[in-house]
This record gives C-alpha cells, structure tokens and sequence, in this order.
C-alpha cells in the first residue's frame, strides 16, 4: 500500500453482492487474500465497472448469465456499508464493513480499497487477526530470520503488522506507507491508533516512500506490498531496486513479496497483473537466483494470486512447528521458481 500496497483477499469463490437487477456488484476472492472488485457505471469517473444482467423479477434478486456465476454465493447490499469514501494526493480511499449478519467468509470485516478497480488493500475483522487471506502468509516470515527489525514496505491499514506483533512477542516493525490519508484512515476504521498504543515500543510508522527505507545495522527480513493504481509498482521490475534491498538485509535476511498476479485488477486496461507478476519475478531471480520461491494461493488458469520470497528457506519442518497451528499449512505450499 505504501506507493500504494494492494492486498487481494482471496477465496476459493467468486462472490456477488446482489443488488438492482440490471447491475451485479463483485467481490472477488483473489489469491493470498481476496479480491475485493464492485462493478458499477462507467459513467461516473470515480465508480467502477457496470456488468449487465438479466432479472428474473422486480425484486432485488438477480438470474447469473453463467453457471458458473449461479454457483456463486450473494450478499445482499444491505448487509455493506461504505464508511468512508475520498480521493487523497495518491489513491481513492474507500473503508467498507461488511455486516456479521451476513453469511459470507468477510462478514464483521471492514475493508481498504485504494483504487478504481476496487482491489482490497486491507483486511481487518473485530475479534480476530487471522485474515484467511495472504496477509497471513506473509506473517509466517519473522521465525526464519535473524534477530533484528522488520521493514513492512507498503503499510496499508496494517494487517499484517497487526497479525504478526500479536503472533511473535518480541518482534519489532518499522513500517512505510507513502500516503499519509491512508495512516489516518487506519487509525480512524481500523483500530490502528490501538495498535500503535499497545506497541508502542515495538512498531514505528513512517510517511515516505518505502524504496527509501533504511534502519541502521540493517533489516532481519522486508515484507513488500507495493502497488499503486492496481499495478505492483514498476521499480519492482528493476533489478537494480532488488539489488537495493538486499543491501538493507542483515546477513541471513529475507524478503517476502505480495507479487499479486491475475487476481489484481489494474487501472489501466492495457496492463496485466499476471505479466507484471512474471517481470516481477525474474528482476526478483535475476538478484537472489536460485533462492527465490512462490506460493500461489489461487487459481493458476483463472485467478491465480502469488507470494514470492527470496533468501534460501529453512528446515521446513523446523519452519512449520515455529508457527501458530492455522498458518502452519503454508510452508508446505512453497514451489522453487522456475524463471
């Protein structure tokens, strides 16, 4: 989020909200995380997509033009609501929550979306950390790196350094987000302030361009969400940036990277999150090569969405039994990159 992170939230289904029967509202579960995409008029600059339907009545219930659209799981609109909505100097901030009432894996969840295209950047539920998103993949970092502090390079609402300060009891975040409007909005809808109160010794946030992060003596691992305009940022597909970075690493240091892929939607229609993705990637290996390695979390032929780390890994298993119960599946997940 800094430079503008996105966090897709995915799941295992494309979820429609229904609304008036001539438009369908999205959310799509994307990956790590999940996609949060609404649909809606082109004509008004700062909506979104309209996708037309055909009604089956005059009620607000909606007939899918595909099977598999039927099979998908609607939320009824009154169970969303937008909190807030505004453009700052860098993004089109939007806060959504999600009623408990509804019957759908975000219910009680408020949401960060940064962009037209309505990516989620953040995730945040009131009586739980575990996003059941790529947010928690990334929070597997912290016990295979060395002593030291963590960088989180795009800070967003600050799910993951939210899950990881509960999860790991003496870790220390330095955290960068380059809009200032989205560290309010953190701290207004998304209990940041809280945060920051609890762990007042243990995160430190800063307004800055996150490429320009430095700490002395050097970072024992970064969490990299940058994205702006639904694009992961373009110096990430320069090889010097990840030249860069690895010199802020401590000895032993790691980098784990929310690549994002097809699931993202960009501003841009000319652009593809998945060949993006791929440049990504080979910057990524052209620096660590031979040490870099993905997890996808969706669907590879439809929506696929990819963690990627770079640094040699651990003794899996050593990895596995170092992290709460619900995250330890994830180590198993990891693929060699195959350039």
């Amino acid at each position: 989020m800094n430079l503008v992170a996105t966090q897709n939230f995915k799941t295992s289904i494309q979820i429609q909200i229904q609304i008036q029967s001539s438009l369908q509202f999205h959310l799509l579960p994307c990956s790590p995380a999940t996609i949060f995409k609404i649909h809606n008029n082109l004509s008004n600059p700062i909506t979104l997509k309209s996708h037309k339907t055909q009604a089956t009545n005059h009620k607000n219930k909606i007939t899918p033009t595909t099977q598999e659209e039927e099979n998908d799981n609607g939320i009824p609109v009154e169970h969303v609501k937008t909190l807030v909505k505004f453009k700052s100097r860098y993004n089109y901030i939007r806060v959504l929550e999600v009623s408990r009432k509804a019957d759908h894996p975000l219910s009680g969840s408020r949401l960060l979306l940064l962009d037209a295209p309505g990516n989620i950047h953040s995730i945040s539920f009131l009586f739980k950390s575990i996003t059941k998103a790529y947010y928690d993949v990334l929070a597997t970092l912290p016990p295979i790196l060395p002593p030291g502090p963590l960088g989180i390079l795009g800070f967003g609402a600050g799910s993951v350094a939210k899950l990881i300060l509960e999860i790991y009891p003496h870790g220390v975040i330095h955290g960068y987000e380059l809009d200032s409007a989205v560290i309010s909005v953190a701290r207004e809808y998304f209990g940041l302030s809280k945060v920051e109160k609890k762990y007042q010794d243990r995160l430190f946030i800063y307004i800055s361009n996150a490429l320009n992060a430095s700490v002395r003596d050097g970072y024992s691992g970064l969490i990299v969400d940058l994205f702006s305009k639904g694009c992961l940022i373009p110096e990430l597909q320069d090889p010097k940036t990840w030249e860069n970075l690895r010199r802020k690493l401590k000895k032993g240091g790691k980098i784990m990277v929310n690549v994002g892929g097809s699931c993202v939607e960009p501003e841009d229609i000319r652009k593809d999150g998945k060949v993006i993705m791929e440049e990504t990637l080979v910057a990524m290996n052209r620096v660590f090569e031979g040490q870099v390695c993905v997890l996808n979390l969706g669907n590879r032929k439809v929506e696929d969405s990819t963690v990627a780390i770079a640094g040699e890994l651990p003794d899996l298993e050593k990895w596995r039994m170092s992290l709460p119960k619900p995250l330890r599946f994830y180590v198993d997940m990891w693929n060699k990159y195959g350039g």
